[in-house]
């Protein structure tokens, strides 16, 4: 928690405190308290879940275990239970998309259309998966499996076109904000001015830029999990072991991302 700020240079330098930045804090914050956090989050357990359960799919399509061994058969029920327990975890999810896109502020008409593609996929995504738990787990009839499993992986599909493009506009507004500051700084550089501010503006803006792109990232290769699903695991890239390390990818990704955040 940072300091109060004094009231007047005479108060500080009456009862001086140590100034705690919030970078200090994120970096000497104690690891069981930050886990204890990121454990209490749904996206966080999903995310472990989901390491796990690429992590065994590319034991299994590596051929590491013998087939004939019963740790193989244990992996693979280990792998589907997990997929279904993640099912679990959407519940309610797509509460978080709607909002998103009600709060969202648009800057252009493409936007909007971008933002309505984005969250309204995923909402709907979330949304159908809650049914499909339902089947898996035995309380709806499984005929209705394929139907609900088809919607489900097509708005998925649709969600990521739109997820990725909006994140590259992004991507050009922060290299668009970043070439300006540059600008600013080679100003004050040639008068002589301070430009810190400008500084730690840019640094921030690289470090946005960063969890940006991987965002990107994580998007194509959940896309790509989609495509197959849409293909029913034929054509180019649709190989098990490509697969898997894309959801392993992805997992890592938003792991990393959830653990900053949190």
């Amino acid at each position: 928690m940072e300091a109060p700020n004094a009231p007047s240079n005479l108060a500080s330098s009456q009862n001086p405190k140590p100034t705690i930045s919030k970078s200090s804090v994120s970096h000497d914050r104690d690891f069981l308290n930050h886990l204890e956090a990121y454990l209490a989050k749904r996206d966080g357990v999903d995310k472990l879940l989901k390491i796990s359960r690429y992590a065994t799919k590319i034991i299994l399509a590596s051929s590491i275990v013998p087939e004939d061994l019963a740790l193989n058969r244990q992996l693979k029920s280990f792998e589907s239970s997990v997929g279904v327990s993640r099912k679990a975890f959407r519940l309610g999810k797509f509460v978080q998309d709607l909002n998103a896109l009600r709060n969202s502020c648009f800057d252009s008409r493409e936007d909007l259309i971008l933002s309505i593609i984005a969250y309204g996929g995923e909402g709907l995504y979330m949304f159908v998966e809650q049914f499909v738990w339902l089947v898996k787990s035995g309380l709806i009839d499984a005929k209705h499996s394929r139907t609900l499993q088809k919607i489900s992986v097509w708005a998925e599909f649709f969600g990521y076109i739109g997820s990725i493009s909006l994140k590259i506009r992004d991507l050009n507004r922060i290299n668009e904000d970043e070439s300006r500051l540059l600008s600013t700084i080679e100003i004050s550089i040639s008068l002589g001015l301070k430009y810190d501010e400008e500084a730690k503006k840019v640094q921030k803006l690289k470090e946005k830029r960063l969890m940006k792109r991987l965002s990107i990232v994580q998007d194509f290769a959940d896309g790509l999990m989609a495509w197959v699903d849409i293909r029913d695991g034929k054509g180019r890239l649709s190989g098990p072991l490509v697969i898997s390390s894309a959801g392993l990818l992805s997992a890592l990704i938003s792991a990393h991302k959830n653990w900053l955040s949190c």
